[in-house]
């Protein structure tokens, strides 16, 4: 029975999605106190934190979460680039505020992730992840121009 239920789970999207979330949260936060240790600039070390830890996450949604390694890598990739990128920045005002507002930078940090998050699955799964419209490309709708009759 327990078995069955976690593999019921597992096959859940959202689940998973947020497993690999939870595995970005801790690379994030390992790599970002790892460079807090070595004297970095908070505001550095949580730039190069969240990417480290975007390219983990979109490497797992990719194949484990949205099962999408068969589509194109580059145009993938991009999109969730930019997701991560607004992700970014949504992550780093939050962190600014809440260290001027005198929160240590662990624990802001730890916040501010979980803050950015939600922009983040929704904009993945609509968007960095979603299955390309029936037939492949969008195409352009052409309108006929109008005559006037004079």
């Amino acid at each position: 029975m327990a078995i069955r239920v976690t593999r019921r789970l597992l096959e859940n999207q959202f689940v998973r999605f947020c497993a690999v979330g939870a595995s970005g949260y801790a690379v994030n936060l390992a790599v970002y106190a790892a460079l807090l240790g070595v004297g970095l600039h908070y505001l550095a070390a949580a730039a190069i934190a969240f990417l480290v830890a975007a390219a983990s996450n979109y490497l797992w949604n990719r194949t484990w979460t949205f099962r999408t390694s068969d589509a194109p890598v580059l145009g993938q990739g991009a999109r969730a680039f930019v997701v991560s990128a607004l992700s970014l920045g949504a992550n780093q005002l939050f962190l600014f505020v809440f260290v001027s507002a005198g929160a240590g930078h662990l624990a802001a940090q730890a916040v501010a992730i979980v803050l950015a998050t939600p922009f983040s699955f929704a904009a993945n799964k609509l968007w960095a992840f979603a299955a390309p419209p029936p037939g492949g490309e969008l195409q352009p709708v052409v309108v006929p121009a109008r005559r006037r009759d004079s």
